[in-house]
């Protein structure tokens, strides 16, 4: 399934200097902005913004395999720099690859690209490809609201995921450490985390993470522990209402935030939980 506007949309054609790139383009039926290029790798960079951050060292091997073999099928995307040479927005494996292959040259388009769109193609190719961990595509999200000022509707519509997604999947960083990189090193799948999280305090988080650790656990085994510990955890007070958890849960999945809702007759009031700056902006231009 093709997601948001697609990698090409994104990012508007940029001229190729042709002095520049050491051969002539593949293609010669095609548009210049649109010619794929053989371009020297040591005049190529890494992408700074690159969301993905572990590669599968058994993965990569495979691929320089096939390389050897059939050559790069698809190529690079690359911006051509100010002061000379190429930066990599597109095709980080594919590159690493060629280099392990000891190959000079690599296909490449070469195209026009703002800070925020290098990062937004980076990420939406590693979507398409479902190569990021939870953990980097959570990262990858906040950093297009953090740094580029988007709200999370705005991140939706360029991905292709629905609002919702976009803010259960910022809400696993809230996770303590140890949780996350269970997450990332796949102990644990993402339907279990966001579970815990439904937890109030880390310290509740992290006793039923370490009851899970080794043992074959659902998602909704770790629901219902959830459920059943909230339900302990009340003795002795007033049972909270579920409808009322219900609209809690409701706008956490709208607003990516804990929210507290404390009802008293027909008037109450609503908490909503932000750890930074930037995060009560982002709740701020949510809720504006």
């Amino acid at each position: 399934m093709a997601l948001g506007k697609g990698l090409n949309s994104l990012i508007p054609p940029q001229k190729t200097k042709k002095k520049t790139v050491r051969e002539k383009p593949l293609e010669k039926s095609v548009s210049n902005a649109d010619r794929i290029w053989h371009i020297p790798l040591s005049e190529i960079v890494p992408n700074p913004h690159q969301p993905r951050k572990q590669f599968s060292h058994n993965e990569l091997e495979n691929l320089v395999l096939s390389i050897k073999k059939h050559g790069i099928m698809q190529p690079i995307t690359v911006t051509e720099l100010v002061d000379g040479g190429y930066e990599l927005i597109a095709g980080e494996r594919r590159f690493r690859a060629t280099q392990i292959a000891e190959l000079t040259t690599i296909p490449a388009i070469v195209r026009h690209a703002t800070e925020q769109e290098k990062l937004e193609l980076a990420l939406i190719e590693n979507i398409q490809r479902q190569k990021l961990n939870p953990i980097e595509e959570a990262f990858a999200y906040k950093r297009l609201i953090d740094e580029f000022g988007l709200r999370q509707q705005d991140v939706s519509d360029q991905v292709g995921k629905s609002r919702p997604v976009i803010a259960n999947t910022i809400r696993l960083l809230e996770l303590p450490d140890l949780i996350k990189h269970a997450l990332i090193d796949g102990k644990i799948n993402t339907g279990q985390a966001r579970a815990l999280l439904s937890l109030k305090s880390e310290k509740e988080q992290m006793n039923l993470f370490s009851s899970m650790i080794g043992q074959k656990v659902s998602v909704r085994d770790v629901e219902r522990q959830v459920a059943a510990h909230g339900q302990k955890s009340r003795k002795g007070s007033v049972r909270r209402d579920p409808n009322v958890m219900a609209q809690e849960q409701l706008i956490e999945d709208r607003l990516g935030s804990k929210v507290m809702i404390t009802k008293k007759g027909e008037k109450g009031t609503i908490v909503i939980s932000y750890h930074s700056k930037d995060e009560l902006k982002r709740l701020l231009e949510e809720l504006t």
